[in-house]
């Protein structure tokens, strides 16, 4: 990691003092502009989808400490589990480079609005259907529809969003992402609990119907919202048929290996494995078939680090979204006093993530690098899991120390995203925005892919979690050396 200097002291220490700076930015000499309207849109649409998602980790949790029938005779729960989530994620890696095709060529707003309420329907339709297999199919179809908000996302609020304010702007709209996996795992319990007189043991039903609802509102608001980033030549229909196409394909070859695996006893882990190289052979694809359009982009030395270097950010955030209240319940808490410990990590991304592109944006601005903001919020991220891997190796159950450290932990962990997308949209060139934060997802969802069963499948092997955190912090660690490996930045994110 390089000798410690004065301006690395300098870097961590503003990182606890910059909160205050940023209070006093949002509530002084403040009026309400147009692109805060876009964040805000945006921000609910972060809250929906990611409450539409991180269902499934807590319900999947309650179907195994309740022996749910849906699951079955399934031997190994939690390696099976995590392949259910792994699943979600192959579809929600597959349609991230397409949604930002689609968004670049015929309007961003427009894949935006399929996206959402693609979610609302499946998610809907989740808690109605009988039977694991079709349980599977529509949570894949929920992240095959969910997979075209990022990149989209993302190059609103750099079209619309000045130049010096757009790391606080993502990190403002992306701290929905925290609000959202807070509610999944606090109000999941209770609903289950509330339904299980009248649902008895399919009482995880109740989530999917309830939260369905506020996505199809937002969903509404988004349209009324995203009037003033409508542009020339937005083609819904279109973007519609693509997304739909790419879809169906990638649809039929998930739910085909998920299919042959089950019936062939193949293990959780090597489907998880088989599904992360439909990842790669895409990316072979994108190479033969569309090299002169996704040249800029994908051949980019920098660019390609700050892609590889996401892959295990998106690991560590579903280890935790998936598993977090399945490791604390296992040190001996009940699934509510879990879920409640474990959402102290996921609240304190709605500090983090806008304090990250506020802190990055500052730096830029004093001519420094957002590069060197991202390695040292990586490093400290890396220490943090370490020192959580020990409590629970350990056997330390104070809830107060655990819930503090967790507390700390994703505030680095969360601040450290926002600089990297906005580090992202520096590097690219803003035509190519779309396809940049598309390929930046798609390559760290190889990540989110593999983390649910693998982590579910070595906590089986080895009895514990403490194993699975400790490959996460080396994983956080090999993504601090990836960002030192950058070498230069654009000038401005223009």
């Amino acid at each position: 990691m390089g000798r410690i200097t004065l301006k690395s002291i300098v870097a961590i220490r503003s990182f606890f003092t910059e909160p205050m700076q940023l209070g006093r930015l949002l509530t002084t000499s403040w009026r309400w502009q147009h692109y805060h309207t876009i964040w805000t849109a945006l921000f609910l649409g972060w809250v929906v989808s990611y409450i539409d998602r991180s269902l499934t980790g807590p319900v999947v949790t309650w179907m195994i400490t309740s022996q749910s029938s849906i699951l079955g005779d399934v031997t190994n729960p939690h390696a099976f589990g995590g392949l259910i989530g792994s699943l979600f994620f192959a579809g929600y890696m597959l349609t991230q480079f397409p949604g930002g095709y689609f968004g670049d060529k015929y309007g961003h707003r427009v894949v935006i609005l399929i996206s959402i309420f693609w979610a609302a329907l499946t998610t809907l339709l989740t808690g109605f259907i009988g039977g694991l297999f079709w349980f599977v199919a529509l949570r894949v179809l929920t992240g095959l529809g969910e997979g075209a908000f990022y990149s989209n996302d993302r190059s609103i609020i750099a079209h619309t969003t000045p130049p010096e304010k757009i790391g606080l702007g993502m990190g403002i709209v992306i701290s929905g992402l925290t609000l959202g996996l807070t509610i999944a795992l606090l109000a999941t319990p209770p609903v289950i609990a509330a339904a299980q007189p009248w649902l008895g043991r399919e009482a995880w039903r109740a989530p999917f119907l309830l939260m369905s609802v506020p996505t199809l509102l937002v969903g509404l608001f988004l349209i009324r919202a995203l009037r003033s980033a409508k542009r020339d030549g937005e083609n819904a229909g279109t973007a519609l048929r693509g997304l739909t196409g790419y879809s169906a394909v990638f649809f039929v070859a998930i739910m085909a290996v998920y299919w042959a695996a089950t019936r062939l006893s193949v293990p959780p882990g090597t489907t998880g494995s088989i599904l992360a190289a439909f990842a790669v052979a895409f990316l072979v694809y994108l190479f033969l078939a569309k090299r002169d359009s996704v040249g800029p982009v994908l051949f980019d030395r920098n660019l390609l680090l700050v892609y590889l270097s996401a892959m295990p950010i998106l690991w560590h955030l579903w280890l935790y979204s998936f598993w977090a209240v399945d490791i604390i319940k296992d040190s001996g808490s009940s699934f509510m006093a879990a879920a409640l410990t474990a959402s102290f990590n996921a609240i304190a991304g709605l500090i983090g993530f806008p304090l990250g592109g506020f802190l990055s944006d500052r730096r830029v601005r004093a001519g420094s690098s957002r590069k060197s903001v991202l390695v040292w919020l990586t490093a400290a991220e890396a220490a943090t899991i370490l020192a959580f891997a020990a409590l629970i190796i350990l056997g330390i159950r104070n809830p107060v120390v655990v819930s503090l450290l967790l507390f700390v932990s994703g505030l680095f962990f969360f601040a450290q995203q926002s600089v990297s997308h906005a580090l992202t949209a520096e590097l690219a060139p803003p035509e190519h925005r779309g396809m940049a934060f598309g390929l930046w997802n798609l390559i760290a969802e190889i990540g989110a892919l593999l983390s649910p069963v693998v982590s579910g499948s070595l906590r089986d092997h080895t009895g514990g979690w403490g194993a699975v955190l400790l490959l996460d912090g080396a994983l956080m660690t090999a993504s601090c050396l990836l960002v030192l490996g950058v070498k230069r930045t654009r000038a401005s994110p223009g």
